[in-house]
C-alpha cells in the first residue's frame, strides 16, 4: 500500500520497538496536501494504541480511528484545526485522554506536554520534542527509529510559517534540532513518509536560506520598506499564484527575521 491511501490503515514502520501506521483523512487542499495524516502507534504485543492528531471534524475519519481498538491516549502536534477539530468526537467514542501544549486541547487528566518529556504508553516510549516555528506550540514526537514531524517537516513541499504566532528564528532552530537526530524515518502531518530526517532537514534549511537571499535581493530592488506582497510578486514568479497567499505568510516571516 502506498500514499495516498484514503480511509485505510497503512503500515509505515514495523520494528522490534514500534508499529506505526497512518490513516489519511480525505481532506485534500492547498494547505493540507493530500489530507491530514492521523498516526497510529503501538508497541509490540500491546492491545492499546496512541493516536497522534485525530484530524478534522470528519465523522467518517473519526469512526475509522475509533474502530481500531483501545485508545487510551491522543497526542496533539499543534493547534491547527486540520489536526485538532476531531478531538471531541474521538473522545466521545473512546474516552481517551488528550494531551497537547495548549490548554484548549487538553481532555482528561493527562496535563500539558513539555519538551523532553518521555511518555510510556501502548508499549512504547515516545519522547516529546518542542519544534516551534510553524506555530509556537508545534511539537514533534520521537520514536527509536522515526520522528513524527507534523507540519514542521512535510512529506513534500515546504512549511508555511503561521502569521499569528509562527517564527522563522524558532523554525530554523527546530530544523537544526531535528537534523541532529540523524537518519530516521520522517512521519509528517501531510504527505508521504520519507526515509532520512537529517537529509530532509538539511534541504529545508538550504531552501530557507535560498529564499532569504532572494528576499534580500528583492529588498535591494524594491526598497527596504517593501511589503510582503510586493516581495512575493517579485520573488515567487515560479510559483502558482493560487499559492501566493501562503507564500505571503512565509515572506512576512522572512521580512520579520531580516528586520530583526
Amino acid at each position: 500500500m502506498t500514499h495516498p491511501a484514503y480511509g485505510v490503515l497503512r503500515p509505515v514502520v514495523e520494528t522490534d520497538t514500534a508499529t506505526v501506521s497512518v490513516l489519511l483523512c480525505d481532506n485534500p487542499g492547498m494547505m493540507t496536501l493530500d489530507g491530514t495524516n492521523t498516526w497510529v502507534l503501538r508497541g509490540p504485543g500491546s492491545d492499546e494504541m496512541v493516536i497522534v492528531d485525530p484530524g478534522p471534524d470528519d465523522a467518517e475519519h473519526i469512526d475509522r480511528i475509533a474502530a481500531l481498538g483501545r485508545i487510551p491516549l491522543v497526542l496533539i502536534s499543534h493547534k491547527h484545526g486540520d489536526h485538532t477539530d476531531g478531538i471531541d468526537k474521538l473522545v466521545e467514542r473512546t474516552g481517551a485522554v488528550v494531551r497537547a501544549v495548549g490548554s484548549g486541547f487538553l481532555r482528561g487528566m493527562g496535563g500539558p506536554l513539555s519538551d523532553g518529556e518521555v511518555i510510556d504508553a501502548a508499549g512504547l516510549r515516545i519522547t516529546v520534542m518542542a519544534t516551534p516555528g510553524h506555530t509556537a506550540d508545534s511539537l514533534s514526537f520521537v520514536l527509536d527509529d522515526a520522528v513524527l514531524t507534523a507540519d514542521t517537516v512535510l512529506g513534500r513541499g515546504t512549511t508555511v510559517i503561521d502569521d499569528e504566532d509562527g517564527s522563522l528564528v524558532a523554525y530554523l532552530d527546530s530544523l537544526r534540532r531535528l537534523q541532529g537526530l540523524g537518519r530516521r524515518t520522517v512521519l509528517p502531518g501531510h504527505g508521504p513518509d520519507l526515509e532520512d530526517l537529517s537529509e530532509v532537514a538539511a534541504k529545508y534549511l538550504a531552501h530557507r536560506e535560498a529564499r532569504l537571499n532572494q528576499v534580500r535581493a528583492a529588498l535591494r530592488v524594491l526598497g527596504e520598506d517593501a511589503t510582503a506582497r510586493q516581495v512575493v510578486e517579485h520573488v515567487y514568479t515560479d510559483v502558482d499564484k493560487k499559492l501566493w497567499p501562503a507564500a505571503e505568510k512565509s515572506t512576512q516571516a522572512q521580512l520579520d527575521y531580516l528586520r530583526q
